[in-house]
């Protein structure tokens, strides 16, 4: 078993307060034994010389044994005498003993009370520290709960240090991640005009009459271009986006957003020959709608694009006890387990889609875990034995409106 902090502080107090204790009883005895034994010696040796007689003073045994002077007398006086220091030695000893042990243990559990109390109070400033690390660590994302400070206040010792020093890394964290977040918006919004222009351009030069059908081919690829780079920085702002807390929740069902992703999706599958599949049952949660509508989009259209000729995808959504569960499985190329990880990352794609033609910006996703970390739900993906990837996403449940 595990001793905490405060319990191995109070064991080293009362400890300690122990070892004192029967340190100082040990003396106390000793002392008092030497004390004893000086004075038994002073007391027999003064019977053993008496003073001497003068002479005139009387000789008989009865005289001679008044005064001290009968040798027997002197001998049964010694012993009496040393009779009475054992009892005496023996009565303080025990009583020493045994009534010192007993206030040395009533003392002693007091002590370590004491100590249990101290101890709990010393440690408060650091439970505070800890559990404020432990909700930053805990949140939904990386960034989430870099807003909480320890504030401690009180005098300035290594404690109140430790959670300025604590307070200072949190918010130069949040600082940090606050301006990538600003720049990846500010940057997509940025490179959003352009790329309008461009797409404008393109598409006034391929539709004049003099156009060659090699300028109609060449801005043909350049839109083709020109749409991915678009649906790059769309999935920028709304990774930008999601990574934010969802402030403004209301009651969705996820079986209505599985009905119309995969309603829309049946021409893209139709044109790539695969089967998409639904079985939504009532599943209500909480959060933002569209948001929640892109996680079954991207999810789907990972299922679409990622697959084999004349595959499936199977969509289904259900209720389970406290939580609204959305699965996505689909059929396709093998994935080797140690590759799951990366795919949520942004940017990582399996080694047969790492070219720029990609059927995707590789953001899918990473947006899908974004949103659902901004819903406080979690997403996980298990690789097929057969090829393909199951998909699970797991959200608070909430009572139907």
């Amino acid at each position: 078993m595990r001793l905490s902090l405060r319990a191995r502080l109070t064991l080293t107090f009362g400890g300690l307060f122990f070892v004192a204790g029967v340190v100082l009883l040990a003396a106390t005895y000793a002392l008092f034994d030497q004390q004893l034994s000086r004075s038994g010696t002073n007391v027999i040796a003064k019977v053993n010389n008496p003073p001497a007689t003068s002479p005139t003073s009387p000789s008989t045994p009865q005289q001679r044994r008044i005064l001290g002077d009968d040798p027997a007398f002197m001998g049964e006086a010694e012993r009496m005498m040393r009779r009475q220091r054992e009892e005496l030695n023996d009565a303080a000893v025990t009583s020493l003993i045994t009534q010192g042990s007993i206030a040395l243990g009533v003392v002693g559990g007091a002590a370590v009370g004491f100590g249990w109390l101290i101890a709990g109070r010393v440690l408060t400033p650091l439970h505070r520290v800890t559990e404020t690390a432990r909700r930053i660590a805990g949140s939904a994302a990386a960034d989430r709960g870099l807003h909480e400070r320890i504030a401690l206040r009180g005098p300035r010792d290594e404690v109140r240090e430790l959670a300025d020093a604590f307070d200072t890394m949190v918010e130069r964290l949040d600082r940090s991640f606050d301006g990538q977040r600003r720049f990846v918006a500010n940057a997509s919004h940025e490179l959003r005009t352009p790329l309008t222009l461009g797409r404008a351009l393109v598409e006034v030069a391929m539709h004049r009459a003099s156009a060659s059908p090699d300028v109609v081919r060449l801005g043909e690829t350049l839109l083709q271009i020109n749409a991915r780079h678009e649906r790059l920085i769309g999935g920028l702002l709304l990774l930008a986006r999601s990574e934010n807390e969802i402030t403004d929740r209301a009651p969705v069902d996820l079986a209505d957003i599985v009905g119309h992703v995969t309603s829309q999706a049946a021409r893209e599958a139709g044109e790539r020959d695969i089967t998409v599949e639904a079985d939504a049952a009532e599943a209500i949660t909480t959060g933002d709608a569209l948001l929640l509508e892109k996680v079954v989009q991207n999810l789907l259209e990972n299922g679409l694009r990622h697959n084999v000729p004349s595959g499936w995808v199977k969509v289904s959504c259900r209720a389970c006890h406290d939580s609204a569960v959305l699965e996505v499985s689909n059929s396709g190329p093998a994935i080797p387990p140690y590759e799951i990880p990366a795919l949520f990352e942004p940017f990582r794609r399996l080694d047969a889609d790492r070219v720029v033609t990609a059927k995707g910006a590789g953001l899918g996703l990473s947006i899908v875990r974004s949103i659902v970390r901004a819903h406080d739900g979690t997403v996980t993906a298990v690789p097929r034995r057969t090829g393909g990837l199951d998909v699970t996403v797991t959200l608070p449940r909430a009572a139907a409106p």
